[in-house]
């Protein structure tokens, strides 16, 4: 199983090679703006218009959602539909880092996920 830290470094590195061919391609057109990866807490729903702004503007969040979830199951469900909605509408990514955060980039940035092996998959054994 792949660390979170392995999930980030294979983002961002899959970001940074597009950026790098895509501007080779433009020429003389300068390098896109830095991208940050921020940590920030979701203590209410209306802190999910900050988090939109971030990711719109190119930057990679983690959210820690263990205060709104303290608060209200029902306002993480909601918060959680709409971030989910939100990174398809934007083209970007969203995944779970355990049971307390959750990871949302922008367009052009993947999660890089584990695929299960699959069961037809012969398994070979040592004899």
């Amino acid at each position: 199983m792949s660390s979170s830290g392995e999930i980030f470094e294979k983002a961002v590195r899959g970001h940074v090679k597009e950026s790098k061919v895509s501007n080779v391609s433009k020429g003389a057109e300068t390098l896109h703006s830095k991208i940050f990866l921020k940590a920030m807490p979701l203590r209410k729903l209306s802190d999910l218009d900050k988090i939109k702004r971030e990711v719109k503007s190119g930057n990679i969040l983690i959210i820690k959602v263990s205060p709104l979830a303290s608060k209200s199951v029902e306002d993480i469900k909601t918060a959680v539909n709409e971030l989910c909605s939100f990174a398809e509408s934007v083209e970007g990514d969203i995944a779970r880092l355990g049971e307390e955060r959750i990871v949302v980039t922008p367009s052009g940035v993947r999660i890089w996920r584990e695929k299960a092996a699959s069961q037809q998959e012969e398994v070979t054994t040592a004899a």
